[in-house]
Parts: structure tokens; sequence; C-alpha cells
């Protein structure tokens, strides 16, 4: 099948450019089953890229050369709304800070490659990294997708996101941190230290705000029933937030916690494990969005080890996969905008599509593809720019090999993400 693609459309120095320079001109991907990301059924049609963009769906085209795709499906660019590029190295020896600078950037950029070679050319960093890292793979240096991120994490005292020793005074946290490459987290023990600590991360580079208001899964000193932050305080967080015309998201698993991020003005909630009707009913009237993660629920219950983490973090997680897929059909029935994000850890990260892979068998593979791509986009500010195949939208492209939408397995597999666009740009090529 991979033979079918024309292997003369562009010299191969042309293929090996720098991501920064740009494919100009006019040419076509002629012969593919297109799933434009919309929800529609896929259609035959030919796809014309302008200067990065796509310019027509359909038709004959502006002409130019002409890209053979036949027995391949096109999709968007997968966007993942929930990575941690910057929890690339295994996770226990990284917390304790037995990892070099050096190692951690390595595992870091080998991340960010894989996630581009699975099909995602845009995601969303909600934890872990810091503004260089953004910046670095921007400018083509570096392999990897359109990053957006909140810098580090913005969690309470003692809270979810503190993973120091318990004799280390708090204060010492920040000390850990890479500037320009890892920042995990910055605590806050009142309202005042967390709007310092919002601004702060606005300073390094910050799109949007991430906080922790309840316990979590990897955690040191919490509890997934612990509510952490008032509503005032996450209130100052979206304050600010609002003043640079961007939202709060928030890591929480409980109702509790969920209700008072909303009340506070959040705009989108992060797993959601224990969501009730009556708050996912609230979420619905107030447009906020849920990200679930199934992923990287699966892999802490079978390669704990795999992702640096001890036995007693399985323990946590038993029973938290069958809870979010009931959230997940709870905040379904009641209207709730649903993307889609793996938020795996430790450097398994290769196989970012099982989440799209386990949506498929909770919903349809066309909604899990959906929630992967337009949905998405619409969470992270870049509707109508990413996430869709049509006429202005950045041509963010994955050739298939296979139609995915009838068989979800294929999204799991890199290998069979045989061509990746980003910006017009072959980012991979297998052929």
């Amino acid at each position: 099948m991979l033979d079918r693609i024309t292997p003369t459309v562009y010299p191969l120095e042309k293929r090996r450019a720098s991501r920064r320079d740009q494919l100009v001109g006019q040419w076509q991907v002629v012969g593919a089953t297109v799933v434009d990301g919309s929800g529609r059924d896929p259609v035959d049609v030919d796809v014309s890229i302008e200067d990065g963009q796509i310019s027509q769906v359909g038709g004959s085209g502006a002409g130019g050369e002409r890209l053979d795709a036949g027995g391949l499906t096109m999709t968007p660019g997968l966007i993942d709304a929930h990575v941690h590029l910057g929890l690339s190295s295994p996770i226990q020896p990284q917390f304790s800070f037995r990892i070099s600078a050096a190692e951690l950037a390595a595992d870091i950029f080998a991340t960010a490659g894989a996630t581009l070679d699975a099909g995602f050319t845009t995601v969303r960093d909600t934890g872990g990294i810091d503004g260089g890292l953004v910046t670095t793979i921007a400018k083509g240096k570096v392999r990897g997708p359109r990053v957006l991120s909140c810098g580090p994490v913005q969690c309470q005292i003692g809270g979810h996101g503190y993973y120091g020793a318990d004799w280390e005074p708090t204060e010492l946290w920040d000390s850990h941190h890479i500037p320009g490459l890892c920042a995990l987290s910055m605590m806050s023990g009142n309202a005042d230290e967390l709007r310092r600590n919002v601004r702060e991360a606005f300073r390094r580079g910050a799109s949007f705000l991430k906080l922790c208001v309840t316990g979590g899964v990897v955690g040191a000193h919490d509890r997934l029933a612990d509510t952490q932050f008032t509503v005032e305080e996450i209130a100052v967080a979206v304050e600010e937030a609002a003043a640079r015309g961007t939202y709060v998201t928030v890591h929480a698993h409980n109702s509790e916690g969920i209700r008072n991020a909303v009340e506070a003005g959040a705009r989108c909630v992060e797993h959601g494990t224990d969501l009730d009707e009556a708050t996912a009913g609230l979420m619905a009237s107030r447009g906020v969005a849920l990200v679930p993660t199934f992923a990287v629920v699966e892999q802490l219950l079978h390669d704990t080890a795999g992702a640096g983490l001890d036995e007693s973090t399985r323990d946590r997680v038993l029973g938290v996969r069958e809870r979010m897929a009931e959230a997940l059909a709870v905040a379904k029935e009641a209207g709730v905008r649903i993307g889609l994000g793996s938020d795996l850890i430790g450097p398994a990260q290769q196989r970012r599509g099982e989440e799209l892979r386990l949506r498929a068998r909770l919903e349809t593979p066309m909604e899990a593809l959906v929630a992967a791509t337009k949905t998405n986009a619409e969470i992270l500010g870049l509707a109508g720019r990413v996430g869709v195949i049509a006429p202005g939208a950045q041509a963010d492209l994955v050739l298939w090999n296979g139609n995915p939408v009838e068989d979800p397995e294929l999204f799991a597999d890199p290998a069979n993400a045989v061509l990746v666009l980003q910006d017009g740009r072959i980012v991979k090529d297998l052929r």
C-alpha cells in the first residue's frame, strides 16, 4: 500500500529540510479518503494546500504538484489536550532529582518527536515544562508538535503536585526547577501567594493556567477525595487569566472540587473521575469542558514500574477507570463538551493514540476522533485553525495506513501514521 504514494512529489532535500522551511506554492493530496474532523461521513476528495494552509477541499484544485494517497485515510492532525512532556523520564528518580538536566532534556526531546510521529501535531502541556522548551520546539530546533503550555502547575502547600521529601521545607521546592526546561509546580499558601505565582507563570510564557483543586492518583501528600484551594483562591487565578484573555483549567477528581472550580469561573476540568449528575449539569450550563484521561489509568494499572513508580500508585488507581467511564457517560448525558487527553507520564509515551483507542470502546471511533480534533481545538482556543480539514485551516494532516474510523486500533500504533504534515510541511514520511 505504501508504494502507492508517489515517491517523487518532493526532492529528498526538501523532505529533510528544517521545519522552519515552509513548503511554498500550490500542491494537492489526491486519492485519500478524508475524515475532516467534523463528524461527517468520510468522503473521497482531493485536498489542496497553499503556503501551509488548506486552500480547497474537493474540486479540481489550483494545480501544482500532486501527492498520490490512494488507499490511505486522511484525518486532521490529532490534538492531545493533556500531556506532560516534562515528565518524560522515570518519575521517582526525576522527582527525587537524581537525573541530570542533560538526560531530562534528551528524554523530553525524544517524547516530543514521538508525539509528532504518532500523528499529534498539537498538544496542550498541563504541567512540567518551562517556556524555553516551547520556544525551542516552535523554532524547529527540536522535532515536536505545536505546544500550548501552562508552565508550572499551581498547587496549594502540601497538595497534589508537591513531591518533595517530607522533611524538606516547602520554600526549597522551586529551587528544583530547571529554568527554560522543567518547572513542575508552584506552591501557594493563600490567595496573595497564588496571585504572585500565576503572574510568574505568565511571565515565563504560560498561555493558560492549571490549578490542582483535588488530590490525585500520582500523589505524595493527598487523597483523591481531598479538595484543595478555596473558591476565592481559584477565582484569583481566573481573574488573572481573564486579564490576559485566557482561561483556567483544573486537575479535579471529585465533584466538590469540580463545583468549587466551576463556581470560581474555571473553563475546563481535567480527569473528572467522580463527576456526578448535578455537577455535570452545572458544567454544561456554564460552558465548562471536560477532558477525561484514560490512557494514563491503563498505563498505571499495567505498567506502573515502566513509569518509574512503585506499586502503591497502582493501589491508588484501582477503580478509577470504571468511575471515569461512568463520569464520561454522565457528562455526555448532561451535554458537556468533552475533549480528549492521554496524561501519559514517564518514558513510555510513544503510543499516545491509545487514548483514542480506549475512547472508541466507550463511544464510537468517530466521536473519539472528533474529540481529538475539532473539540480539542475549541477547548484550546484554536477553533477553525487546527483540528479540521477545511479551507483556511492550517495544513495539519495525517495519512493513515487503513481507516482508523473503521478500525480504531490503528490509532494506537504510530507506524500506521505513514505521513504527517504540520503547517503544510512533511514532518514524518515512511515512504
